[in-house]
């Protein structure tokens, strides 16, 4: 596959044209942000780590029936996907309360909610990614109705397997992000899935292995991705 011109740059990533229009390379970048950008560092081989995890992933949830972008691990900062158009809706699904779910309705961090909480933002980051519902969706022409629900039911079923993935590395998944597009009429998988958008936890110690070393200066950030790396590759 030959790598063309550069089509995109995001805050995490970039994606190039290759000489397949079904395909492109998507790139992960050690740019590391939070809080709608801002606040802004660097992470040393953040995009080495989070390219070998979200290829992990993306494996496993495709032997398991999800559909993704994902096609082909190509090096260690570049992935080979099939070009969408993505579905401008961030994703949430929470299990145990953290982040902004604390701060909104005042629950205490760590306790794990009776049922998995879903959440949509709509991505934009001129707005700041506000939280939206249904209504809103429909009324912004983002998704179908058909379309929505097929996100709604693959999310779900993403969290099931996520948790039921992480529980045997002795991590717990508390709360994730993901995105999707739009693929040949289909609704697909997209983006990366990694600790830059999921909070994981070691089961137990309740140690943070994700970006929230970044967000809250808690140092050790390039140890507890690496740790993360580790497990997933076992």
């Amino acid at each position: 596959m030959e790598k063309k011109g550069q089509i995109y740059e995001g805050k995490a990533k970039i994606l190039y044209n290759t000489n397949d229009p079904d395909f492109v390379i998507q790139y992960f970048k050690d740019d590391a942000t939070a809080f709608n950008a801002a606040k802004k560092g660097t992470i040393e081989n953040k995009g080495v780590f989070n390219n070998k995890i979200s290829t992990k992933i993306f494996e496993y949830l495709k032997s398991e029936g999800v559909p993704s972008h994902f096609e082909k691990h190509l090096s260690d900062r570049e992935m080979l996907v099939k070009k969408v158009e993505i579905v401008p809706i961030e994703v949430i699904i929470r299990n145990k309360a953290a982040g902004s779910f604390c701060r909104n309705y005042g629950a205490e961090q760590g306790v794990e909610l009776s049922s998995p909480v879903l959440e949509y933002c709509y991505k934009c980051d001129e707005f700041n990614d506000p939280l939206m519902n249904e209504y809103h969706i429909q009324v912004l022409n983002l998704a179908t109705p058909e379309e929505l629900e097929v996100i709604k039911n693959y999310t779900f079923k993403i969290n099931a397997l996520m948790k039921q993935f992480f529980a045997k590395l002795n991590l717990d998944l508390v709360d994730f992000k993901i995105e999707f597009g739009r693929c040949k009429g289909e609704i697909i998988l997209a983006d990366e899935i990694s600790p830059d958008t999921c909070r994981i936890w070691e089961a137990g110690t309740g140690k943070k292995l994700d970006k929230d070393r970044f967000r809250h200066d808690m140092g050790d950030i390039e140890e507890a991705y690496q740790e993360v790396l580790n497990r997933v590759s076992k």
